[in-house]
């Protein structure tokens, strides 16, 4: 079930209803300890699969496992049409699909985080608006909070951007299937610069020299 937080998402014809990369659990249910109640749940889908992607902006961010939503689609379009400066094309999002499903990883982060998530999601321009819906694992359904892009206008993907999920999914072991259609969208074939891109190869280096240095101590 989909209930609206915000009036600013309205239906057009030929848009797209779709939801960017986040769901937002927050973590407040009685017994929770101290630490819980400053954390909450987000599950990513989209360039945020990919740990060095969402640790640019979000450092708490840890992986809390893997989930599935029922019922909707993996689809990739931009706010009113403009395409991301920052990707070179359209960026991932969902809309509302019987029989279909998408997978993400469910991040564990602090509530310190959620501004920089909002702002990396554009919600103060306008081009997403938070809804409830609800994600399942491991026989658990959580309610958890997402954004849907206002005016959405479907658009492929640049490579790039393809790529980083395609990392993020295989980072976190999403089902094998899902990783093969992941793999099988078409991209609008962009061959230019990306600066994000270089930006993430060095998070990615400094991971791995982190990582050599606490397996040599």
């Amino acid at each position: 079930m989909l209930s609206q937080l915000s009036p600013k998402h309205s239906p057009r014809l030929h848009l797209c209803g779709c939801s960017c990369l986040v769901l937002i659990l927050f973590l407040t249910e009685p017994g929770d300890s101290m630490e819980n109640n400053h954390t909450f749940l987000y599950f990513a889908y989209g360039s945020n699969l990919l740990k060095e992607r969402l640790q640019l902006k979000n450092p708490s961010a840890t992986v809390y496992c893997v989930a599935r939503l029922k019922d909707y689609k993996l689809v990739f379009g931009n706010h009113k049409g403009l395409a991301s400066d920052r990707w070179h094309g359209g960026v991932a999002t969902i809309e509302h699909s019987p029989g279909d499903e998408v997978w993400g990883v469910v991040w564990r982060m602090n509530m310190s985080d959620l501004e920089s998530l909002d702002s990396q999601e554009n919600v103060t321009l306008g081009a997403y608006s938070p809804v409830e819906l609800s994600v399942k694992t491991k026989g658990q359904e959580l309610n958890c909070r997402t954004y849907i892009m206002n005016s959405c206008v479907y658009a492929p993907p640049s490579p790039q951007y393809l790529q980083v999920i395609v990392m993020g999914a295989e980072q976190n072991g999403l089902p094998k299937d899902y990783q093969e259609k992941l793999r099988a969208i078409k991209t609008n074939m962009y061959e230019g610069p990306l600066p994000m891109m270089a930006e993430l190869e060095r998070a990615r280096r400094r991971a791995k020299e982190r990582n050599n240095h606490h397996s040599d101590v």
